[in-house]
Formats: C-alpha cells, structure tokens, sequence
C-alpha cells in the first residue's frame, strides 16, 4: 500500500531560519522558504549539524560553492514529512543525511566512482545543507539512526569519510601507522585503523588535551609536536619507528606536517593525505626520493559506499565519540562556531544543535 504523502505538514508560505552565504565570506542567518519534499523526497528537520574544516574552505569561496549557499554537510535530524512514492521512511524515524547525490549515469558513477560524479548535487556546496532548520533530500540519501544519538548520529557523515579512507589505505594487518592531527578526523581514523588490523598506532599532535583523549580512547602512543616546529617530535617518533613507519598519515591539512611525512616512512611504505589542505597549498618533493624508496602516496576524498558502514562502527562502539563534541552553537552562533573551528585549540568537533537529544 502506497504511503500517503504528509508533504503538507508546514503551511506553503512558512518560513526558517538559514545560514546563506551570497559570495565568500559574506553571509547572514536569514528567513528563507520552508522547503516542500517532492516524490521520492522528504523535509528532515535537523536536530545536529557538524561544523568542520571543511566549511572553513567553503567561506572562503573554496571547492567550488555554488551561491546563495546555505552550508552544512554532516547533517542528523529527524524525519518531519515525506512525498509521494517513499515507502522506507515515515514521520518521527531519526536519521543521517548522506550529502551527495550522484547521478548514476556519467563515466565516472559508471566506473563506480561516485566521487567524481560529474553532475554531482552536494548538499552543502552546491545545494542547501544543514545549516538551517529543515533540509528536503531523496529518502535514498537518509541513512537509520536507530540505536543511535543525535549526538552519536551527527558523526554519520565524517565516519563514512574514514571508512572510505580505509578503504583507499588498504591497510596491511600488523602495520605500524603514524597520524599527525587529533581533531575529529585524526581521532575517527586512528581508531579505525586500530580496528582494521593496523599493530600499532601512533596519534601526533600539538594539544596536549587532545593527545590525553587519545590516550583515553585506547590509541597506542602519542607524541606531542609543535605547529611551526613539526620536526620537533621527530627524536620520539623514530624512536617508535626506527626504519621508519609503514604508513604515516596527515590528517591536519598543514602543508609543514606534510612535509614532513616522507623522513618518518620506511622505505617501501606509505603516505597518506587525508587533512584538507588549501587548493593552492605547495610542499617541496624530491621525486628521486619517491622513486628510490619506493614510496606510494595516496589521498582520499570524500566518501563512497561507506554510510552504512560508518554507522555500524559507531553503533559497534569500535569507534568511540562520546568525547568528541566539545562545542555546541544555535543557528544564530554560526560565526563562532567557525571561529571556534578555527582558532580554539580545545575545540574537536563543534555542532550547530536544534533541539534536545
């Protein structure tokens, strides 16, 4: 029996508060129009909206944003209304948004690559995202958020990353890994890599809090550094790693710890770039070195086939995030909240949270 449309839940002209962004670094919390699920579609009201770094980039006209934007790609709420022709999904079900709609048919979905899609819609840079009251998405993109927090659930989307990470890493079972940064990402995917069969794990990071919680999550070694002296740790993590590691990670986007990725890996191992660097940040490379030793770098973007799996490893508790949300912010506070993203070194994931848990 086909499930009756409830498109008609908020009144035709009603209105919500959004973040909206008319060009780079320019926007405002304005009253925009209460958008209406069509079939196949349904209006989630958000309950938490993650704030990463990746939403630094965009205000500053990064990764190509398509304008008026409303920003916000890690999106968690709870279903309000559905159109016509969604059978899986009713008022009341608690979900996480999957941002990126690919379209199935270019070259790339057809080499089943999604990321790359070239007729992408991608909530949050080119479509409306979280950052609002209400987002309208396909009832295909929302993922079950049963079992699960608001606060556990709104980690969905960043989670899916990592596991799409590990799947580029291809972890070897008993490798020993390095990864520079314990913000959100760094600490999502040292955990990860510790339940995908990596030996040892080493977190590297200049807040001293944020190693202490990677201590406390059962990360196997931490190493302080320094941001304008990364080299700084170098005595104690090759004291860990004598010939170096077999995959060092950079999970800070900082050109300085890139560079340094290449001393601390074993010859024949690998370097991987997950931190979002700037789109014109340079590092120095002496390809002879890559050449001679062997070495193989990949990176990692975005997330493909991989919600699914990010939940299950929150809902398993292989993948703690209990202690991650440090920062909560309204609608109304989304300039501090980017400056906390920015600037506030006990800041790991801050969320812009609409309603009670």
């Amino acid at each position: 029996m086909m499930r009756q449309s409830t498109e008609g839940a908020v009144g035709g002209s009603a209105t919500m508060s959004a973040v909206v962004y008319d060009k780079p670094e320019n926007f405002s919390v304005q009253q925009i129009a209460v958008p209406a699920p069509g079939p196949g579609q349904v209006r989630v009201r958000l309950r938490r909206s993650g704030v990463c770094g990746t939403d630094i980039h965009l205000h500053h006209g990064e990764f190509s944003p398509k304008y008026p934007l409303v920003p916000g790609h890690e999106m968690a709420g709870v279903v309000e209304a559905v159109g016509e022709n969604v059978q899986s999904l009713a008022p009341g079900d608690q979900v996480a948004i999957n941002n990126r709609l690919d379209c199935g048919e270019c070259a790339q979905c057809r080499r089943a690559m999604p990321m790359y899609c070239t007729n992408l819609i991608d909530h949050g840079v080119t479509a409306q995202g979280g950052f609002a009251e209400y987002v309208v998405v396909p009832a295909t993109r929302c993922h079950s958020g049963k079992g699960l927090t608001l606060d556990q659930l709104v980690f969905a989307e960043p989670m899916a990353c990592v596991m799409h990470g590990i799947d580029v890493l291809g972890v070897v079972p008993g490798a020993n890994v390095l990864v520079f940064g314990a913000g959100t990402t760094g600490l999502l995917l040292a955990q990860a890599l510790q339940a995908s069969g990596a030996a040892s794990v080493t977190v590297a990071a200049p807040t001293a809090s944020k190693l202490d919680l990677a201590s406390n999550l059962g990360i196997d070694h931490v190493v302080q550094i320094y941001r304008h002296d990364p080299a700084a740790g170098d005595q104690e993590l090759k004291a860990l790693a004598p010939d170096g590691f077999d995959i060092v990670v950079d999970a800070t986007g900082s050109p300085n710890v890139i560079a340094r990725t290449i001393d601390l890996t074993r010859s024949g191992g690998t370097i991987f770039l997950y931190g979002m660097a700037s789109e014109n940040a340079q590092i120095t490379l002496r390809p002879f070195e890559v050449f001679s030793r062997q070495l193989t770098i990949k990176g990692s973007f975005t997330q493909a086939f991989s919600m699914e799996r990010g939940l299950a490893m929150l809902s398993s508790g292989r993948v703690r995030v209990d202690q991650l949300l440090t920062h909560r912010f309204e609608l109304s506070d989304y300039a501090d909240a980017l400056e906390a993203v920015r600037n506030d070194r006990s800041c790991i994931k801050a969320v812009i949270a609409q309603g009670d848990n």
